[in-house]
């Protein structure tokens, strides 16, 4: 004896059968065949996307970041705690679900538009410098950013991937720009000796005589604690270059620290800040800056870009394990 539930589930069947006839029977006189017919419809792998902006409002500032391109290095061991044993580095960032021996390093410019000045922190490497990087001005242009509208920029440092940009084909690239450069950075990468000794120093130096240099005459050259514009303010960084700066920004209230290169992996440099990167000229200062920086932005809940960390490189830095870690911003910044 078939109980009420049978009767029931009989029925759904029925029912659903009966709608998928119907479906079959539709689709075939459509057709003029079964639906059962393979439908080829291949599109092409299109690869990774590569935004070339991000952009949002800071109390009365807007604010872009600008994606001028990666590269990928093969060890971030090596790059960012040569000093440690591989297999602690290794562990870390398998706890984070990293690879251990691939990195993706961006370039991440950002412009500050104050609505009296459209200031640049950061040029970029340059179209020439390196594959998949010198992407500035086509993302400033998908922004809706002109060259020529570019009121001043900003250096961090004195770095090739950071002055790269500068300049293309012996001119100007921002031709109606300022610049600001730390007095203490400008006057230790301009010096010619430089060019004769550590080959690796002597590389960037040469950058810098190439790229920097020309443009004195039109640089102003501030102090560690020095004043761009109002509500911009320089924040001295040292370790990562001698005179390394970073640019706190604040409007109506709202702040965000624009660091640099001084800190770099948004996980060993966050997790473990004092082990040194190779790219430190002062490991020891490095380590010391990126802890008070990190704590800074940490106690005031300040809001954070990093020229490598993950595009579009701007977040929050928390406190962790006696370290810290980077999170990343999301829908807070379009409310």
């Amino acid at each position: 004896m078939q109980s009420s539930n049978d009767n029931d589930r009989d029925t759904l069947f029925t029912r659903r059968d009966a709608l998928g006839l119907i479906g079959i029977g539709t689709l075939a006189g459509l057709s003029g065949s079964l639906p059962f017919s393979p439908v080829h419809a291949r599109a092409p792998m299109l690869g990774v996307p590569k935004t070339a902006f991000r952009r949002f409002s800071l109390g009365e500032f807007e604010v872009t970041i600008i994606r001028d391109g990666s590269k990928v290095i093969s060890s971030p061991f090596a790059a960012f705690a040569a000093d440690q044993f591989e297999e602690d580095v290794h562990e870390l960032l398998k706890a984070n679900l990293l690879p251990v021996n691939r990195f993706e390093l961006p370039y991440a410019p950002v412009v500050v538009n104050t609505r009296e000045q459209l200031i640049l922190f950061d040029s970029g490497n340059g179209p020439a410098r390196r594959p998949n990087s010198g992407h500035l001005v086509a993302g400033l242009a998908a922004a809706g950013y002109a060259p020529d509208q570019v009121d001043m920029v900003v250096i961090t440092h004195c770095h090739p991937d950071h002055v790269g940009g500068l300049l293309e084909d012996g001119k100007r690239t921002f031709p109606n720009a300022r610049y600001i450069c730390g007095g203490m950075e400008y006057d230790f990468w301009s010096n010619k000796s430089l060019l004769d000794g550590d080959p690796s120093i002597a590389r960037r130096a040469k950058v810098v005589q190439a790229n920097v240099v020309s443009l004195a005459p039109r640089t102003t050259f501030i102090k560690n604690d020095g004043e761009v514009v109002s509500g911009i303010r320089a924040v001295f960084t040292p370790g990562h270059t001698p005179g390394h700066l970073a640019y706190h920004v604040e409007s109506k209230g709202k702040r965000m620290l624009i660091w640099g290169d001084a800190v770099v992996h948004f996980v060993i440099s966050f997790q473990q800040p004092v082990w040194p990167l190779a790219s430190d000229m002062d490991q020891e200062q490095a380590g010391a800056t990126r802890r008070t920086l990190l704590d800074m932005a940490a106690a005031d809940k300040i809001l954070v870009t990093g020229y490598h960390l993950p595009f579009p490189a701007i977040g929050y830095v928390e406190k962790y394990k006696g370290a810290y870690r980077f999170v990343p911003a999301s829908y807070q910044l379009n409310l």
